[in-house]
């Protein structure tokens, strides 16, 4: 029996034997789907519109999807929130572009390492019929391969009778290859075909497991890379001893730990993988190529914290709640305008002035540091300071901060004072000049100035980083003697 379908200019003709109607309507054709497909696609002519991963900061590779804001078959207006993505800085919320219904959602919730670029989602336009969207797949040609002849074509579907039984799998797909970074960094190591391996990832990705399991039968495909005679399904190999296997001669060490089996005790040796965020991920660049591209230099010094100490309790019997780091944020902010030439950044022709003094100030969260940034601190007061600091440090946890919150600061401040490190250096945040690690307040014991008594003295070492290519070693001796001065003498600074 055959089935044939015409098209052509007039309209459509159906060409249809008869004989054995009903058995073709019910029977399980391998093709049967592939005409219904073909037929449903052409005859909606439903054109999806694509949502793919956006880049929502300037240094963004790839983002996870935290949330779907909206479900599929929900009405979308422009402007509407679709969903949060996770970025290498924050959470953001992506909006839509288009107005339509959310037809497809292709990209879970929990995707990870999602490349920009890629598609997540499918829309249609208002009107259509959202639950017979078209899926777009990168494995599959497009339906009808051959060039139309005078404005028609022709699909026809035969009778199983030349299938081969027990075709073997065909090396090479009909698309585009996708692989995980994973995956394609094992296959080239080992120099392996990747159109040999057989994907299980979603919509055809070559994940990580597939490279390995290509691995281990490896060694018989290389042997007969022509044909492979088809067999029995390929056995698991043997779990006999390989060389690489086989225990270490005594007094050796193994070159790779195996890996840790989960639900089971890990031997010595063994190790479990940890997948990193993206804000890890972007952390591990940035400080990676600050210290192997910024001269740095460092340069300490002790500031007297009792009068700061004293004007905050004058603060707090007034109510006013602000914190040593606040006075620290103001008197580098007041420094920083007083030495303009400290104010500077360092770009690929050279160094550049800023106009304005914004205060990076850094925040530990579970997904790592970020600085969010205090604009125009020198203008500010030490309570406006403060509410602008905890305000920023809840959004960072929250994962909340926007693009402007956290980009485009000129001077950096990391506090571990709170948490009883006595002093320590921090890594330049590029493309700043400096950086300046706040340790604890100590109490000190010194001579009075007629050397009669002894007095008590709180004590702060601050130690400054700073760009060679900038500052240079006596430029940061002033600015710190500078910023020692405002900070040991607060009334010099606007705290109002």
């Amino acid at each position: 029996m055959a089935v044939s379908l015409r098209l052509g200019r007039q309209g459509i003709l159906f060409g249809l034997r008869l004989s054995n109607l009903n058995k073709f309507t019910r029977a399980t054709h391998p093709c049967q789907d592939r005409v219904r497909h073909f037929f449903q696609s052409w005859m909606l002519g439903a054109s999806p519109l694509k949502v793919e991963m956006p880049a929502l900061s300037p240094t963004m590779e790839e983002g996870n999807i935290v949330k779907w804001l909206k479900k599929e078959g929900e009405a979308v207006a422009a402007g509407d929130a679709l969903c949060e993505i996770e970025t290498d800085k924050a959470v953001v919320t992506m909006e839509s572009n288009e107005d339509g219904v959310l037809a497809k959602i292709l990209m879970e919730e929990g995707s990870r390492s999602v490349r920009l670029g890629t598609l997540i989602a499918l829309m249609v336009e208002e009107g259509q019929d959202w639950k017979q969207v078209e899926i777009p797949s990168p494995e599959s040609a497009p339906p009808s391969a051959a060039p139309p002849a005078a404005h028609e074509a022709s699909v026809s579907v035969m009778a199983p009778a030349a299938q081969s039984p027990s075709a073997p799998p065909k090396p090479v797909t009909s698309g585009p290859l996708r692989l995980s970074p994973a995956a394609r960094h094992i296959l080239d190591t080992h120099g392996i075909n990747p159109k040999l391996a057989t994907p299980t990832g979603p919509r055809g990705l070559i994940t990580k497991e597939d490279a390995l399991n290509l691995l281990k039968i490896s060694p018989a495909r290389k042997a007969a890379p022509a044909m492979v005679t088809p067999t029995a399904p390929s056995p698991v190999p043997s779990p006999a001893p390989t060389p690489a296997a086989r225990p270490p001669p005594p007094g050796s060490r193994p070159n790779i730990p195996p890996l840790s089996v989960p639900g089971k005790p890990g031997t010595p040796g063994t190790f479990t993988e940890v997948p990193a965020s993206n804000v890890r991920r972007v952390i591990a660049q940035r400080l990676t190529h600050s210290k192997t591209t910024i001269p740095h230099a460092y340069a300490s010094i002790d500031c007297d914290m009792g009068a700061v100490m004293q004007l905050r309790k004058d603060l707090a019997k007034e109510q006013i709640k602000v914190s040593v780091n606040d006075f620290i944020i103001k008197a580098a902010a007041v420094t920083l305008k007083e030495m303009p030439e400290v104010n500077v950044t360092w770009s690929g022709d050279g160094p550049h002035a800023l106009d304005s003094v914004h205060i990076s100030v850094a925040v530990a969260t579970d997904k790592g540091l970020i600085t969010p940034i205090i604009r125009d601190a020198a203008t500010k007061g030490v309570q406006e300071i403060s509410a602008n600091a905890k305000a920023l440090a809840q959004k960072a946890r929250d994962g909340k901060l926007l693009p402007e919150e956290y980009q485009g600061g000129s001077f950096s401040i990391s506090n571990l004072g709170m948490f009883g490190i006595s002093g320590f250096s921090a890594v330049i945040n590029p493309p700043q000049a400096c950086i300046l690690a706040v340790g604890t307040s100590r109490a000190e014991l010194r001579l009075s100035e007629d050397d009669q008594t002894l007095l008590t003295q709180q004590l702060m070492t601050v130690t400054l980083s700073s760009d060679g290519r900038l500052v240079d070693d006596e430029l940061a001796s002033r600015f710190l003697d500078k910023f020692r001065a405002n900070l040991e003498k607060p009334q010099r600074m606007a705290l109002a």
